[in-house]
């Protein structure tokens, strides 16, 4: 009985196995010629990417679709005789600023089909070359280092090692290495090219702890660009200072006691900018009318729960995650990434503390 059932067994596998034995599988080949177009566009349009036209984007997508080729073809193409895993070492998990970007990275790696192998340092160079040494052994095919609250170069992890890696948030120190940041000297221009876009002509600036970069590089782009405009910032004449809403209230009120005639806040942060709108409350000035007042982060717990709402500068932290991870797939794909700090646009997000709706519609 046992080797009739065996027989009966291996005879219905071996039917089934005729029966159902695939036809030659698409290729992402296949896909790019009857497109019309290299393999390198065809996996770009297929996957999102950036350097691609809408128009080829669609035509590829239609060809693939019209010739059965499935997505997670692109995938095997990228990760063929790889692991198809992308570490991401990062020294603040918990971090505001980390969150978005890395919620970003892991989207567009997992449109990839990648996987993610997230380790958290918790700022401890030690524990960091643990985690990299973990990753290695096993076997990732790339690394995104994100950085933690300060946006300050970072020490590289070094040129010898054997993956791509991409540095977002907080730059390598190393020019060699790819690195890719928020402009924040952008925001701070755009910031004061906006209140000055709607009258204000008496700018003053709140800044944060002096010994970021990032609370001087914005006051630098503030700076320039009231300059190109003939007008002047307006700084407190203080060295110290925090990224607190207690120093935020007392640099705002100093400010408003030294220069009176103020009509606007750039704020570094908008925890600043909402200490900012808690002493013009109690100073009965109204904002946007009296005092217009802006912060940066664009962080939706502040922004939309201050009253007026909060205009603020939005970093695209998950964008920049998203940007991080397309050159991972750039250098896996055999393009060249070129190394260096690339840093990412940013914008103004306009609400009622700048603009009232009522007068934006107008």
């Amino acid at each position: 009985m046992l080797s009739s059932d065996a027989d009966g067994l291996s005879s219905r596998g071996a039917a089934v196995e005729i029966a159902d034995r695939p036809r030659r599988e698409v290729t992402l080949a296949d896909v790019a010629r009857a497109a019309g177009v290299s393999k390198s566009t065809a996996s770009k349009a297929l996957r999102d990417k950036y350097g691609v036209g809408a128009d080829t984007r669609t035509r590829v997508r239609e060809v693939a679709e019209k010739l059965g080729f499935r997505p997670s073809a692109v995938a095997r193409q990228l990760t063929a005789g790889r692991t198809g895993t992308v570490g991401i070492l990062t020294n603040d998990l918990e971090g505001r600023f980390v969150i978005p970007i890395l919620a970003g990275a892991e989207d567009a790696l997992g449109a990839g089909e990648l996987s993610v192998i997230l380790c958290d340092a918790r700022g401890d160079a030690i524990r960091e070359r643990r985690h990299l040494r973990t990753l290695l052994e096993r076997r990732i095919d790339g690394l995104i280092v994100v950085g933690g609250a300060r946006t300050e170069p970072r020490p590289s992890l070094g040129r010898d090692l054997p993956l791509p890696v991409v540095y977002a948030y907080a730059p390598s120190a190393d020019p060699e290495d790819v690195s890719v940041a928020a402009d924040d000297r952008l925001g701070g221009l755009l910031a004061a090219e906006h209140l000055w876009s709607i009258g204000r002509r008496s700018i003053a600036y709140i800044g944060g702890d002096p010994t970021y970069d990032a609370s001087r590089e914005r006051a630098e782009g503030a700076r320039a660009a009231l300059a190109a405009l003939g007008g002047e910032l307006i700084t407190a004449p203080m060295s110290a200072g925090s990224w607190t809403e207690r120093w935020g209230r007392l640099a705002t009120a100093r400010l408003l006691d030294e220069q009176p005639g103020i009509d606007a806040f750039i704020a570094a942060s908008d925890m600043l900018a909402r200490a900012a709108l808690d002493v013009l409350r109690d100073r009965r000035l109204r904002v946007p009318d009296d005092v217009a007042v802006m912060g940066f982060d664009n962080w939706p717990i502040i922004v939309t729960n201050t009253r007026p709402e909060l205009t603020s500068v939005d970093l695209g932290l998950q964008e920049l995650g998203r940007y991080a991870a397309s050159r991972i797939f750039a250098a896996l794909s055999g393009e060249e990434v070129a190394p260096g700090l690339d840093l990412r646009p940013v914008r103004v997000v306009v609400r009622d503390s700048t603009v009232r709706n009522d007068v934006a519609a107008d």
